[in-house]
This record gives structure tokens, sequence and C-alpha cells, in this order.
């Protein structure tokens, strides 16, 4: 039987290295995306390119009904789940004397909330078959922190915590969970910043360089694969050394 990742915000920018890189090491791959199912499209038809199977799939992760029928329909259509890669989240910053309760939900809906229901509804699958790996993607703000975003760090830390608890559930069960938290990682939002700005935030990195989506990918990809079969309840910073 064929391994098969489920990826979810997998349509673009860290997501897709992930999705890609997975088909690399030889995942069939179901594409999770919330909105653009276009681009969700276009990251299936490359995995295909690379002789791997693949399913795009949307769902809203905030709601714990839909992740099991993202999870279900995962299973159906590629027979099967053997990682599940929990990186789907958004940002909504603001200082927090003015942060909306409106902000602080949403934000902890996305990241946070959804991060729990697809890990439970993935961790029921695998045990059945007592093996599979599950990542999820944090961020260096959940460990250091960083003005106008309490709710982003909230969630993040959270799911520093979610990680390590569940590890520790299901390890009798084969079953491996890590986290990954990038730093500053090269997206629309840093392609958009002026030289200067790039120069500062730079400076900041010991490497001298804005991470690319690649350097997450390749860490997941060890932790997807059986080389990291002892190794769980760890979170892997990937940002240059920025936040040592």
């Amino acid at each position: 039987m064929s391994e098969v990742a489920l990826v979810t915000g997998g349509s673009g920018g860290i997501g897709k290295a992930i999705c890609l890189q997975l088909a690399k090491d030889g995942y069939d791959v179901c594409v999770h995306y919330n909105s653009n199912r276009l681009a969700a499209e276009e990251v299936c038809r490359e995995i295909e390119a690379l002789g791997r199977k693949a399913v795009a799939l949307s769902g809203d992760l905030g709601d714990s009904a839909a992740c099991l029928a993202l999870v279900l329909a995962c299973v159906e259509s590629l027979g099967g789940l053997s990682a599940l890669v929990n990186n789907a989240g958004v940002t909504c910053d603001g200082l927090l004397m003015r942060m909306t309760d409106e902000q602080y939900h949403k934000v902890l809906r996305a990241n946070l909330d959804s991060t729990f229901f697809m890990t439970r509804e993935g961790i029921n699958v695998m045990a059945r078959e007592k093996r599979g790996k599950i990542v999820n993607i944090t961020s260096v703000v959940g460990l250091t922190g960083n003005a106008g975003q309490v709710n982003y760090a909230a969630s993040k830390a959270g799911m520093v915590g979610l990680t390590k608890s569940a590890a520790k559930e299901v390890a009798r069960w084969g079953i491996c969970v890590n986290a990954v938290a990038p730093g500053f990682i090269e997206t629309a939002m840093t392609d958009a910043m002026t030289d200067i700005a790039k120069d500062a935030l730079k400076k900041s990195i010991p490497m001298r360089r804005i991470g690319k989506a690649e350097d997450v990918a390749h860490m997941v990809s060890f932790l997807c694969s059986e080389g990291a079969g002892y190794v769980t309840g760890q979170v892997f910073v990937v940002d240059g050394g920025m936040a040592m």
C-alpha cells in the first residue's frame, strides 16, 4: 500500500513546498485548500507529474465535522493516511489593548482548533494501523512572542503544547507527533517588502538570509520519514538562527 499524506493549507507557499517534497519522497498526497481550488489543482498536477497520486479537497478546518469529513475523504480517495501535516493558518494582527474578540477567536479557531480537530481525526485512523506521522507547523513566534500578534503567538504556542501532549498519548501506537517552527520565510508578504526592509530583516538573522519554503519542507520530509521513527514530541526550529 502506498504511503498517503494529507497536508492542510497545501495550495501555496510552505504548504505547496511540503506537498511536492512528500511526493518526491514517495507519498500520494491529499492537498487541502480553503478557497483557492485552482491553486490546489495545480499542485495536484505537479504531484502527478512526479509520478504520485493527488487529490484536492476543501474544508473549513475550524469546524470539527468538516475535519472528520476531510480525513475520511482522504482515506477513501487515496487508500489510507500515514502522514498528517497541519500547516493551514491565518494571521489577524493588532495590539492587545485594541484587539477585538473576533480577531482573537478567528486566529485561535483557524490555527489551534483546526490542529486539535485534525490531529484527533488523524490519530483515530492511524491508531488502527499502529503507525503514522503527524507534523504541526507552528512558528518561532509561538516560542518567543511578538508584539502585535498576541492571538497568533497564543495559537502557535498552543500547538506546541498540543504536540507534546498528543505525542505522549499516542506513542504506544507507533505514532510520532512533532512540530516545526519556521522563522521568516519567503512569501508574498516578504516579496512586497522594500529592499531596505528586507536588508534590515536579514541582519536580524545570523545566516543573513530569509528562509525558503523548501527549508521547512525538508524538515517535514525528515519527520515523515522512517529515519525519524524514534523522534516524537519535539519542536524543530527552522529560522536561520534568529531565535537562538
